[in-house]
């Protein structure tokens, strides 16, 4: 296979993306682009078109063809995967399908392009991998930085172990020290040790009671028999105070030590786990509707579905009033699982007959200007038993061994989904210290304070369905659950799509996009 040029092209032919992968003149690429929609036929369903040179591998893209320009004797199934592969990343970097999108997002598109065809040939890779590559992104740097932040750890959990044992060490000298005053002040019923304080006469009662297991105030008594010991100042700070502040300090220092000797620190900074959604770029075209889809899903640990609940909600956002004056034509996937239910000023009869959500006064426009996401046009909600609709599926299955738990996990993806964002939380045992993670998939991270293992996965697509990681930690119970799986998708269950713009008022429709997400509000195995 040898590809001679890549590029995303207008119907009217105009190049918006062109990348040339070999030694060729760019008049006569721009020769080929430019013959190409005059070879294209209307009302014909193929995905390539020969001439006596080279052959056309296409793809429409809404308003677009993706489009691959390769030699005759190139193997055409191995064309058609690249085109795939190609136009599975678009969407990745460019957030609207139109001309305006795609040339903003341009150069990233060409660095992806080049990630996947080298000197004419199809790399090996897959779209997390080019991803990866583009974001230049190194396993070896963060497994570097993981393995400095676990020294840092157990260097602190030292420090921590050191400086107890100084405490115990002055709380015992002061508590000698303590006895031996005290019997030397006190009536003749005194001995050394923590029985002096219930025998002290009245004349140091006062001093007793400042001291708790030989832990003094430095608050010394007004009498007679303490004149020859320096008065010590009732404002100075406790000593527990001034612990503290020398473990801070200790701390501080090994730290800048570190950093002379060219360490990098890095700070133990953990993002909130609720933040499931990314955040949305803000509209810049007229007319912006977005799908929203949330699940609350419980699955059984022995197989099985406990609770499906999914709420959708489609959303429309006009930036300016003069484009409310408009219907909106949808269709739907057909699940007959799924109920809609229409805003009240919504016509429900138009919507049932012929898909199209508009209001019940077709002379009242849509409000414009709307704060948040815009307004709700459409809910549906979908409840089902039935394991076949269930994003992803988790098995655990842990195992005793002497002295060590082994526990291995495997989700399971099906194809109707590709998951973004992908994070699956495995409550464990408190450990002194993180597990020992023997394979996975992805990658992972510990949460010393929650005592939860994090096993996340950037991308899961049709090159990797399911996935596997194995742990060790000591013996322990063989109760890893409730786990918890946060995720996010541009697929649907209502497969929900804009078709169309109506204006009501005549002429041209306003611009439109159209966003996607699928989220999880909880999503448990118990």
């Amino acid at each position: 296979m040898v590809v001679l040029a890549a590029s995303i092209i207008s119907k009217s032919g105009k190049a918006l993306v062109s990348r040339q992968f070999v030694d060729m003149s760019r008049i006569r690429i721009e020769g080929y682009l430019a013959a190409f929609p005059k070879l294209v036929g209307t009302g014909k369903q193929h995905t390539y078109v020969e001439t006596e040179n080279v052959r056309y591998v296409y793809q429409p893209i809404e308003s677009l063809y993706l489009l691959l320009v390769t030699n005759k004797q190139s193997n055409i199934l191995e064309d058609l995967e690249t085109l795939r592969l190609l136009s599975k990343l678009v969407p990745e970097y460019s957030y609207t399908l139109d001309e305006e999108g795609i040339g903003n997002t341009a150069f990233e598109i060409l660095f992806a392009f080049d990630e996947v065809i080298s000197l004419g040939h199809r790399e090996n890779v897959t779209v997390a991998q080019v991803k990866q590559y583009c974001e230049m992104e190194s396993h070896e740097e963060k497994l570097h930085k993981l393995v400095l932040q676990s020294k840092i750890n157990e260097t602190k959990d030292v420090m921590k172990r050191k400086a107890s044992e100084i405490d115990k060490s002055k709380i015992e000298k002061n508590r000698g020290e303590k006895g031996g005053f005290m019997s030397s002040v006190g009536s003749g019923r005194i001995d050394t040790g923590f029985g002096s304080d219930a025998s002290i006469s009245s004349t140091n009662g006062g001093f007793g009671s400042g001291s708790v297991f030989g832990l003094s105030t430095d608050v010394e008594p007004q009498s007679s028999t303490s004149k020859g010991r320096p008065q010590a100042s009732a404002s100075a700070p406790p000593k527990s105070l001034g612990m503290k502040l020398g473990k801070t300090q200790r701390t501080n220092q090994f730290l800048e030590s570190l950093k002379a000797e060219g360490e990098v620190i890095v700070e133990d900074v953990r993002p909130s786990v609720g933040q499931t959604k990314p955040a949305a770029l803000p509209p810049s075209d007229p007319v912006t509707l977005t799908v929203e889809e949330k699940l609350n899903v419980t699955l059984k640990k022995d197989g099985g579905i406990g609770s499906f609940d999914l709420q959708g909600t489609l959303l429309l956002q006009i930036l300016n009033q003069e484009d409310g004056l408009i219907q909106v034509q949808i269709e739907t996937g057909g699940n007959p699982g799924i109920h809609f239910k229409t805003h009240p000023n919504v016509n429900k009869e138009l919507f049932s007959g012929e898909n199209i959500l508009g209001l019940k006064d077709p002379n009242r426009p849509f409000p414009a200007g709307q704060g948040g996401d815009g307004v709700g046009l459409l809910k549906w909600r979908m409840q089902n038993a039935d394991e076949s609709f269930v994003p992803v599926s988790i098995n655990c299955w842990p195992s005793l061994s002497g002295n060590d738990t082994y526990v291995n996990l495997e989700y399971e993806v099906p194809p109707m989904f590709d998951l973004q964002n992908v994070v699956i939380s495995i409550p464990l045992p408190a450990l002194r210290e993180p597990p020992r993670v023997q394979q996975v998939d992805g990658e992972w991270r510990y949460d010393s304070r929650k005592s939860i293992l994090e096993w996340a996965i950037v991308l899961i697509d049709n090159s990797n369905r399911s996935g596997s990681m194995e742990f060790v930690i000591p013996a322990a119970g063989t109760e890893f659950f409730p786990i918890s799986v946060r995720f996010t998708s541009t697929s649907t269950f209502s497969d929900l799509k804009v078709v169309n713009i109506l204006p009501l008022k005549g002429g041209n429709p306003p611009k439109f996009s159209q966003r996607t997400l699928l989220s999880t509000e909880n999503y448990q195995i118990v």
